[in-house]
């Protein structure tokens, strides 16, 4: 019985997140991960890609493609601190 809770559970948060579609960044960055599964409340996404990190904002005017799907475009690269 524990098991089905934990599996309701887990069911609940996947079903708040939405899509996010990276856009723009290094052409580098794979295709895999251009694609996440975010809080529909995140702003911004950091992804670790070649010894820095890639960083993508939300975009709000016309970039959402409607219910549960969002676009991020690429803002910035940072190296990671040693």
């Amino acid at each position: 019985m524990t098991d089905t809770v934990k599996d309701a559970t887990k069911q609940s948060k996947t079903e708040n997140h939405i899509r996010a579609i990276l856009v723009g960044g290094p052409s580098s960055l794979p295709e895999m991960h251009r694609i996440q599964s975010v809080s529909p409340q995140k702003d911004k996404i950091k992804i670790v890609h070649q010894g820095g990190y890639e960083h993508f904002e939300r975009r709000t005017c016309g970039s959402d493609n409607g219910p549960g799907e969002i676009h991020f475009h690429w803002t910035m690269r940072t190296k990671v601190a040693e």
